[in-house]
């Protein structure tokens, strides 16, 4: 049988498509493929925005912004060493954006001038960190992405 030029596009066309539709439907139907949000409600995070602009600036504003470190314990962040610790209150998130099962939120409780995160929480690879915490009425926010 001779297959000429028509029959050979027609063939392209039909073999190309069948090799889409195969991707798409694998990535539609199988769980190792399935993307997360960073937030589930991405649309109501979004009319927060202002106020994380804001307490960013506020803490660009003081002397001695929070600094960290990794060692060997853990995740070690640094506090302003000139705040009074007992005023300081909030929260830090750690985000991990491959695997949202990683991802936790623990409570600001200071007795030092750091907090640390221990290593067993904490899964080597891409982090972000945020730091969302209060000092006398005042609010300021921390963000940044780091490699454990």
């Amino acid at each position: 049988m001779k297959i000429n030029w028509g029959t050979g596009i027609v063939l392209a066309f039909i073999g190309f498509i069948s090799f889409i539709m195969f991707f798409v439907i694998t990535m539609n139907v199988d769980d190792r493929f399935t993307n997360e949000l960073v937030v589930e409600d991405y649309y109501g995070a979004e009319l927060t925005l202002q106020d994380e602009i804001d307490k960013q600036n506020n803490a660009k504003n003081l002397e001695e912004n929070i600094r960290y470190e990794i060692s060997t314990e853990g995740l070690v962040i640094f506090f302003p060493s000139n705040l009074d610790l007992e005023n300081i209150t909030g929260n830090v998130f750690l985000y991990r954006p491959s695997n949202k099962h990683l991802d936790f939120e623990t409570a600001i409780s200071l007795s030092d001038s750091y907090l640390l995160i221990p290593d067993k929480r904490l899964v080597d690879g891409r982090w972000n960190i945020k730091i969302d915490w209060q000092y006398k009425g005042n609010s300021y926010l921390f963000k940044e992405s780091i490699i454990y």
